[in-house]
């Protein structure tokens, strides 16, 4: 199949992207390189069925070829880019979602859309499930990007409802791996930093937040799963297993081998409490569950993260 993938130089995008051309697919990737970066890319670049375009979907998109899938990750998405880029994580999700639907609807494609478990605000209840409608303070710092998914998945089934477009949602949870930049704002990979350096890792609040976490090799399946499975509505993609921020800490101080001790800050506005995925819906519909625990991701990715930092 011919796939275009949008934001294909960040950190999902380019796994997504390697795991589509092993499995025989022409893939070209369309990214800004606001956050995304081109040597996640380094690994395909000599592939014929590959092709880069750096290009910022806010604009009027067209190409030239056939399409089959248009799989959507355009976005930042860390907490660190909610404060450096609100107006372009806002744009991405709206008038970037706008021109991807558009020329899904041109292409005859089908549109798979990277939403996110922010959808779902600070949550409350727990586990969370599609049909929860989230705790979402739109005006708050993190409202930029709960919104702009929100307002994505709004068009994308605007677009599947009026116009017959075959869409997906696909709503990720916290997800890891290599290729995460290490100044992102994401919870691993500053614990992990932090510990490889042997300074102090931050925790906000007292450390009993709670969180769980997918090893990026388990989202690929269940993304490739969803795309080829015959699936409108939301899709929880994540790992079930829950664990508290400071385990976490705990945790990593203990795989690398570190001797940090544990910072305790202020909890950031809005900072939800939990955010663990109720996946029954993956399981029943895409037969797909995690495989990667938790130890053994973390093991993967500290070692690529020690060679980036030698």
């Amino acid at each position: 199949m011919k796939i275009v993938i949008t934001g294909g130089a960040g950190f999902v995008g380019s796994h997504l992207a390697e795991f589509l051309l092993a499995q025989g697919h022409q893939v070209t990737c369309l990214d800004n390189l606001i956050t995304g970066n081109s040597k996640n890319l380094e690994n395909i670049r000599g592939n014929e069925n590959f092709s880069f375009i750096e290009y910022d979907v806010t604009n009027y998109i067209d190409l030239p070829d056939s399409v089959d899938y248009i799989l959507h990750f355009a976005s930042p998405a860390s907490p660190a880019d909610f404060a450096r880029f609100p107006i372009q994580i806002l744009k991405a999700g709206g008038v970037g979602t706008l021109n991807v639907l558009g020329l899904a609807k041109a292409k005859k494609a089908k549109f798979l859309l990277a939403s996110s478990s922010e959808v779902y605000g600070d949550a409350l209840i727990n586990p969370q499930q599609e049909d929860y409608w989230g705790n979402v303070n739109q005006i708050g710092p993190r409202g930029v990007y709960d919104e702009a998914k929100r307002f994505a998945e709004a068009l994308t089934m605007a677009y599947h409802r009026q116009h017959g477009i075959d869409t997906r949602i696909a709503r990720i949870f916290n997800t890891y791996g290599p290729r995460m930049r290490k100044d992102d704002g994401r919870v691993i990979p500053n614990f992990i930093t932090q510990a490889l350096n042997d300074e102090p890792l931050t925790v906000f609040g007292d450390g009993s937040q709670t969180r769980s976490f997918c090893y990026v090799s388990d989202l690929i399946q269940a993304i490739y799963r969803l795309m080829l499975a015959e699936v409108n509505e939301p899709v929880n993609l994540g790992n079930p297993h829950e664990i508290t921020i400071r385990e976490l800490a705990e945790k990593i101080i203990e795989t690398t081998g570190g001797k940090s001790a544990i910072t305790l800050k202020p909890l950031p506005q809005d900072d939800p409490k939990t955010r663990r995925p109720d996946i029954t819906r993956a399981k029943s519909l895409l037969g797909w569950q995690p495989q990667v625990a938790l130890d053994e991701g973390l093991r993967i990715t500290i070692e690529w993260f020690k060679n980036q930092l030698n």
